[in-house]
């Protein structure tokens, strides 16, 4: 496989609902979508993840569209992929751009899904998956009232997701989760604080604890790990980490020195496939195995299919992140778009790269700035 050309489009997708977190208010999804075509002409389309503002990581949609285009894909010009082993040394060539991991995860991404297409495996075979269909659970953001939150929790487990993830922030935990409890008993929940607590609240976070959660994602610091190894030996709840898995180096050190009993795998936050095996493989191989999900960013449908072939792997053992794509939008970019084979269960269907589910209709109708690159450009 010889990469052609790259077309790159900036899209701003109305969402069904406002989605709110510790950091901001979300009302419409803006992704920078890659499209690689080869010169056999197969076409690849990978998902950049990074958000429009620097509030989840160090990226923007505006940072990683730079980065892409001036340093990325000079790197990746000239490579030849004959094989599946050749698509994991795209992460070396990618290696001298310090961070911008986002950035490089939607290049690596598009070759991988390219090559996919061009030779007709799916994508989920080329990643070594191994399950048929994934259990998703829902991320559920901060609501303004109980009565609207106990509505949403009450619905989504009758629509069968397998577990409710709650976005909590100082002021707004508790009581919430005390309010769930009282009304629907132990069913399965979790909560994302998304770097919104310090390990002075300690005993605030101690509090969670009767109430049985599943885990508390990312309490503390975002580039942080010491503070939350010393913060899980004060919780008896398992802590998550999120944003702090940045790497399969990062992994390792995490549980080396237990910042965490449970993994939450982006495979745009680490860079790409290439490196979220690795981190799998980690997770996987430890002596006791580390529970290990799939988590998402919104994404259009795009990612979304891109995260299921992913969560295929056999270390996926909890549920994860990636919602039918009603949830988020009216509209998604893949038709047909992602569904539930039955409650709370996605097929990891033989897609042979996205580019047979993309609809360019609705690709065109959203797009707000499209470039396209060459080797020679």
């Amino acid at each position: 496989m010889r990469i052609r050309k790259v077309v790159m489009r900036l899209l701003r997708i109305p969402l069904r609902e406002p989605f709110v977190t510790s950091y901001g208010a979300h009302e419409y999804k803006e992704a920078v979508i890659v499209e690689l075509q080869t010169c056999s002409g197969a076409a690849g389309f990978a998902e950049c993840t990074a958000l429009a503002h620097p509030l989840y990581t160090e990226e923007t949609t505006t940072t990683a569209w730079h980065v892409i285009r001036d340093f990325l894909l000079p790197r990746v010009w000239n490579t030849v992929i004959e094989q599946a082993a050749d698509l994991h040394q795209l992460r070396d060539k990618l290696a001298a751009v310090r961070g911008n991991r986002m950035a490089k995860a939607a290049v690596e991404m598009a070759c991988w899904d390219a090559f996919a297409q061009e030779q007709g495996i799916p994508l989920h075979v080329l990643l070594g998956g191994t399950r048929q269909e994934v259990e998703t659970g829902v991320s559920l953001g901060i609501q303004p009232d109980q009565r609207t939150l106990l509505e949403k929790v009450e619905r989504s487990f009758e629509q069968g997701y397998k577990r409710v993830k709650l976005k909590i922030a100082p002021g707004c935990d508790v009581e919430p989760i005390r309010a769930i409890r009282e009304a629907l008993g132990p069913v399965p929940l979790m909560a994302d604080a998304n770097s919104a607590y310090a390990l002075a609240d300690v005993e605030r976070l101690r509090e969670l604890d009767p109430f049985g959660l599943l885990m508390v994602e990312q309490p503390l610091a975002w580039d942080d790990l010491i503070d939350h190894a010393v913060l899980q030996r004060s919780l008896s709840t398992p802590v998550c980490l999120d944003e702090s898995i940045v790497s399969a180096a990062a992994a390792r050190q995490a549980l080396d020195i237990g910042a965490c009993r449970i993994v939450n795998l982006k495979v745009g936050r680490v860079g790409g496939f290439s490196e979220a095996v690795a981190v799998h493989d980690i997770c996987v191989r430890r002596p006791s195995p580390v529970p290990l999900w799939c988590g998402g960013m919104l994404e259009t449908g795009i990612g979304r299919l891109h995260n299921i072939a992913l969560a295929s792997l056999p270390g996926f053992t909890l549920p994860g992140d990636t919602s039918p794509s009603d949830r988020y939008f009216a509209e998604d970019l893949v038709d047909p778009p992602v569904t539930f084979s039955r409650p709370g269960v996605i097929p990891v269907e033989p897609v042979c790269g996205v580019a047979e589910r993309v609809r360019r209709d609705r690709l065109e109708r959203w797009t707000v700035r499209e470039e396209a690159v060459g080797p020679a450009e």
